[in-house]
């Protein structure tokens, strides 16, 4: 049975825990539920065929943890996280591969019952087909050659941070590395085939500018009833492909639209998306501390700059790749940012609303 989004119901994964919202009376929004107190939480699914919750836990010292819930979050038990098998090694540093949190959480097809995707910090991609019992390496783009070109962005190592299985056909799996391009498979993850023509690095001298195995995509999403379409904020720009990622082509925002993290893909009309802009890597803010949603509605000709009920002056919210959640009816809109600010708006972004002041970092925001 498949699950729809509830629209009144927000998971938003934070520095101190995993905070469920509610919006009972009409955008008026309030904390229903803190779980995982004081633990950053850094990632949620909530899987549409059953309805299961996964919470990623990021417990420093101790590694990162899995959590499943099955009566909607009121209890939680621990899974085994993804990890590599003892004789995996980093092929850059010749050390012993370890993850580093879990960046990306899908879930498989309708007739795949059980089958999950894990995204990690170190470049690794997992998959369970037990619900999160147990999890295997996917070895095949692990042993790519082009790997070794692979390198971190922010953080020290690449990071698989974006997983879209095709509605269409579940053995369709595409994955943003950042930094190493696009990836996809037909099979499974049995064989993949990098797919980032078009997009260009900015960050690298003139001769690997168009190198696709080093290309930092920020965030890919799919137009879900149009999946060739798809979107990605990338670290120094905004790329659209109409082909399913077998070619990327150049979309020019107007600034200061070009640095960011997150995009959300309407679910019906391919040419319309969000996102939310900062100035650049360097000052990873707002551009004049105004906080803004920029949205295209006809493939990336053109954008608007939404920022009706959002702060116009010294707002420093930094909005990061899983934070920006869209709802089924392409109307329904939150995002959260580093400082704790939680907005929502119910008429595509037109205007915002404060969910929340008070939050501490936020790092995810999902409808559930």
């Amino acid at each position: 049975m498949s699950h729809h989004t509830d629209p009144n119901r927000l998971l938003v994964g934070t520095r101190k825990g995993l905070f469920e919202l509610r919006d009972d009376q009409g955008d008026r929004w309030r904390v229903a539920r803190h779980s995982h107190h004081a633990i950053p939480v850094t990632l949620t699914l909530a899987d549409p065929r059953d309805g299961a919750l996964y919470a990623a836990l990021d417990h420093g010292h101790f590694g990162t943890k899995l959590q499943r819930s099955d009566d909607g979050g009121a209890t939680w038990r621990e899974l085994p996280a993804p990890s590599f098998p003892a004789d995996v090694y980093d092929k850059k540093g010749g050390k012993r591969a370890t993850v580093g949190g879990v960046w990306a959480l899908a879930a498989g097809g309708d007739g795949q019952t059980g089958r999950l995707w894990a995204g990690t910090l170190s470049g690794g991609l997992f998959r369970s087909d037990d619900g999160g019992s147990s999890w295997a390496l996917n070895d095949a783009l692990w042993s790519r050659p082009e790997r070794a070109e692979w390198f971190g962005g922010g953080a020290d190592t690449p990071a698989i941070h974006s997983v879209l299985v095709d509605p269409r056909d579940a053995d369709h799996v595409t994955v943003g590395v950042s930094c190493g391009g696009v990836w996809q498979s037909r099979d499974s993850g049995q064989t993949w085939t990098l797919t980032a023509d078009g997009m260009f690095a900015a960050y690298m001298p003139p001769d690997r500018r168009g190198d696709p195995r080093i290309q930092d995509p920020h965030c890919v999403v799919a137009c879900p009833a149009r999946p060739d379409v798809l979107w990605c904020q990338h670290h120094n720009g905004i790329f659209r492909s109409v082909d399913g990622g077998i070619s990327w082509q150049d979309v020019e925002p107007p600034a200061p639209a070009g640095f960011g993290f997150p995009v959300a893909a309407h679910p019906s009309d391919p040419d319309t998306a969000w996102f939310v802009p900062a100035i650049s890597d360097e000052q990873r803010m707002p551009a004049d501390g105004q906080l803004v949603v920029a949205r295209t509605r006809d493939g990336g000709e053109t954008f608007e700059f939404l920022r009706d009920g959002l702060p116009q002056s010294h707002a420093y919210d930094l909005v990061y790749r899983h934070a920006l959640a869209l709802g089924e009816d392409g109307k329904t809109l939150l995002f959260g940012s580093t400082t704790g600010n939680l907005y929502a708006s119910r008429d595509g972004g037109d205007s915002w609303k404060v969910a929340s002041h008070n939050l501490p970092p936020i790092y995810s925001v999902r409808l559930g």
